[in-house]
């Protein structure tokens, strides 16, 4: 298995560039399933995650072209299934927004239910029952979900118990092709919510409100073919920015929208960082040696988001003073928080509040990666470490982020990957 070993204790400096979002093109590609037509979709990340996805969609019968240049052609003229089986979406819960988009083109699914996961539950009860709204018979059995609507979806005003981004995205998905219009009330308004919204319009969709808390679509009898561009993922470049504040050193984070994390550049200043935005970029620049310990609570969007907890974590880990982190989205996201005490982090955990205490010094240690987002905190706490920083179960980094180690070395990081 590969380790990520790091030789702590260098600036970074230079400029990023940050792809597509992977929580945007996983949507995305989904919605290839709702059209006879091609779907092409530039700036696309090429992550574990997002080829996993791509497996599923050619056992359905979707055409997957890689046409280079980050851009990717999907074409499901003729679809050959309606199942997802278990061993395609077992390791990913995206996968199952397939559901939808099935049968709201084929009148019927049958897609196995996602497995937990190692932040929480995150139980599809939300998904299932605004299908049921919009006229879906669902049957749970054997570990499936199987949905039928042989006359077709209707639309429906449906408002959400709480703000859930997977649930808004999968009733959208299936939503654009019900007869009639769909309310959608309570829905999330993260940018990924905008971008699979202008996807769709693009592919002949009405969706208006994306980016509000009322989502209204009027539904279409078919979708036909377009080109999209996966907007900037808002988590790979917050997490570079963390990095940069928590080394030290001067970087250009390129191809973001600085709008979509006013959330964390808030926090950021009142550090002691300094953010510069600009049209498409944003410059992090941390000349000085102190960082003062702000307090955290994870909300959803405009909130400080949960996928970038763990990484500030890190950076508080060697902040001056005491701050408070509290974590309001998932429950089991504080894992990363015994492998940041490994590499001398003073963190105290109680349920979904954490203490971080700064200290002077982390020291690099063997850490083992969690998840998705504490393996990336390990990596800035590793850049940050006196002496060698080795980091196994990188498979979780893979998932997420594409090239982390040959970015962060083009910054002056002294990073590698050691194969097994």
């Amino acid at each position: 298995m590969d380790i990520i070993r790091i030789i702590g204790g260098r600036p970074l400096n230079g400029a990023v560039h940050i792809n597509g979002a992977k929580n945007s093109a996983l949507k995305l590609m989904a919605a290839a399933l709702l059209s006879d037509e091609p779907l092409i979709l530039k700036n696309m990340p090429d992550l574990a995650d997002t080829r996993f996805m791509a497996h599923l969609l050619a056992h359905l019968g979707v055409d997957i072209i890689d046409e280079g240049a980050a851009t990717t052609r999907f074409c499901a003229g003729a679809l050959t299934s309606s199942e997802a089986p278990y061993d395609l979406v077992r390791k990913m819960r995206a996968t199952f927004n397939v559901l939808g988009p099935l049968l709201a083109r084929r009148g019927q699914a049958r897609v196995s239910l996602p497995g937990g996961c190692a932040i929480g539950a995150r139980p599809v009860d939300l998904h299932l029952k605004a299908l049921g709204a919009l006229g879906a018979d669902i049957t749970l059995d054997e570990g499936y979900a199987t949905a039928v609507a042989p006359k077709g979806l209707h639309g429906a005003h449906i408002s959400f118990p709480f703000v859930s981004v997977g649930a808004t995205e999968h009733t959208m998905l299936a939503a654009v092709l019900a007869h009639g219009q769909t309310i959608l009330d309570n829905a999330a308004r993260e940018p990924e919510i905008t971008d699979l919204a202008a996807c769709l319009n693009a592919m002949g969709a009405h969706i208006e409100g994306a980016g509000t808390d009322r989502i209204v679509i009027d539904g279409v009898t078919a979708l036909h073919g377009a080109t999209h561009e996966v907007v900037p993922d808002r988590i790979e470049a917050g997490t570079y920015a963390l990095a940069v504040a928590a080394t030290g050193g001067r970087v250009i984070i390129e191809n973001c929208r600085p709008a979509h994390l006013n959330a964390l550049w808030g926090p950021m200043r009142e550090a002691g960082i300094n953010i510069t935005e600009q049209d498409g970029s944003v410059i992090v620049e941390r000349t000085n040696g102190t960082l003062e310990a702000i307090d955290i609570e994870t909300r959803a969007f405009p909130g400080f988001p949960t996928d970038l907890q763990a990484q500030f974590m890190a950076l508080m880990a060697c902040a001056r003073g005491t701050s408070i982190i509290r974590e309001t989205i998932f429950e089991n996201r504080f894992m990363h928080a015994p492998e940041l005490a490994r590499l001398g982090a003073n963190i105290t955990v109680h349920g979904h509040e954490a203490v971080v205490r700064g200290v002077d010094e982390l020291h690099g240690a063997p850490v083992m990666a969690t998840d998705l987002r504490a393996s990336v905190s390990l990596v800035i706490a590793g850049l940050v470490a006196q002496g060698e920083t080795q980091i196994s179960r990188i498979y979780h980094l893979d998932r997420g982020f594409e090239g982390l180690e040959n970015k962060l070395a083009a910054l002056g990081a002294d990073i590698r990957r050691i194969k097994a």
